[in-house]
């Protein structure tokens, strides 16, 4: 029996949360969920949209599985997302894109993961005005940040069979920061040997990615430039509604779904729990659940690959709640041919 925090989030996060809980129990993983709160309904009681109840419970059990969560425009709170992995120091951001049958793109045959710093850059929130006449903000990186994050895109290549990893840098332009994440990157680079490594400049990659984004494997990258390219590398696939995402820390780990909350169709049952459900399957695997993980993420696949049961955002009219009985059966299907 495996511990995981639930949170429900708000906007559409309760729906996709509940329809993939009743997934992940589908594939007879053995979870015991601890139910915790965030969002903007949290602000009344606890002064803040992330209770400080729900991070001792990500720190006690170390994993997670989150619905997204709004964060209230111009009333001061961070993004509940940016405090939880500072505070739990989540330093890897992990987000595959995968080609998908029955997914209309302009592309086939993508399998790559972007793998993201996501603490420090200028994410760092070092920031301030000077005076009424400009605002600066600094651009950190340290030598610890720069070889874990380096070193986990090497140990992800070689534990998922990936043959390629490239570093993602503006080193010709920022020669002391983005210089030293591309230095550090390559000593690293020494120590696997096994594993192809090169790299590219970040406004050459956004070229090649959306030119031929099928000869890139695992990419790594600092903080800013992650943030976009893992959403450039979405759309590639298919969108946000099919990207899943873990935020990795050496304690803790949250898994959970890119897109937003969508308060515009919240409670109308018609979200797609796609990326949520392969970002548990994501959580599976961290949890060494490896058979489970695979039943989960093809029932997935073949949810959308049938075609008969698509949410709206796949051009379909599936509510939440019968996407998620799409993916049961086919699990079910999948266990009458083993």
């Amino acid at each position: 029996m495996k511990d995981v925090v639930l949170i429900p989030g708000d906007g559409i996060g309760p729906e996709i949360v509940s329809a993939t809980k009743r997934a992940v129990e589908a594939t007879g993983a053995e979870i015991c969920w601890h139910v915790r709160e965030a969002g903007a309904a949290q602000i009344d009681q606890y002064g803040t949209p992330l209770p400080p109840d729900t991070v001792a419970a990500i720190r006690q059990y170390g994993v997670a599985l989150k619905g997204p969560i709004t964060t209230p425009v111009g009333k001061g709170f961070r993004s509940v997302n940016v405090v939880m992995r500072k505070d739990l120091d989540l330093y890897a951001n992990v987000r595959p894109a995968k080609s998908r049958k029955n997914v209309p793109t302009r592309f086939e045959n993508v399998d790559l993961v972007v793998i993201r710093e996501n603490t420090e850059g200028l994410y760092a929130g070092i920031e301030h005005m000077i005076g009424d006449v400009a605002a600066e903000s600094i651009k950190l990186l340290t030598r610890k940040g720069c070889q874990r994050i380096c070193r986990f895109a090497f140990e992800y290549a070689r534990q998922n069979n990936r043959k390629r990893v490239t570093c993602v840098h503006k080193a010709n332009i920022m020669k002391c920061t983005d210089g030293m994440f591309l230095a550090i990157f390559r000593e690293i680079a020494q120590e696997y040997p096994d594993i192809t490594s090169d790299d590219m400049i970040v406004d050459a990659m956004c070229m090649r990615l959306v030119q031929v984004p099928e000869t890139f494997d695992v990419m790594v990258m600092p903080n800013l430039y992650g943030d976009i390219l893992s959403d450039l590398c979405a759309g590639l696939v298919g969108g946000p509604g099919l990207a899943s995402s873990g935020n990795i820390g050496l304690d803790s780990a949250i898994f959970e779904a890119v897109h937003g909350s969508a308060p515009q169709i919240a409670g109308q049952g018609i979200a797609n729990p796609a990326a949520l459900m392969l970002s548990a399957g994501m959580m599976l695997r961290h949890l060494g659940m490896q058979a489970q993980a695979l039943l989960l993420e093809n029932a997935v696949q073949a949810a959308i690959s049938d075609g008969t049961c698509l949410t709206a955002d796949l051009g379909g009219s599936a509510s939440t709640d019968q996407f998620a009985d799409k993916v049961i059966a086919c699990m079910d299907r999948q266990r009458e041919l083993t």
